[in-house]
């Protein structure tokens, strides 16, 4: 498996995800309530945008 780093709107997309997921869950920031555990599934979409970036070329 060949792995790419991502490109820096990737990078910063994933980044802004992860920090609103902690943001959220100190309660710095209020999430609408979409769903029960949005912080958990912000932290892991800012995982699946990242690990999509390193595994796709040119994304």
């Amino acid at each position: 498996m060949r792995l790419n780093p991502p490109t820096i709107f990737i990078f910063l997309i994933s980044l802004i995800l992860a920090v609103a997921a902690i943001a959220g869950h100190q309660g710095m920031i209020e999430i609408p309530s979409i769903m029960t555990a949005q912080d958990f599934w912000l932290a892991i979409s800012a995982y699946v945008i990242l690990a999509i970036g390193n595994l796709v070329r040119g994304l």
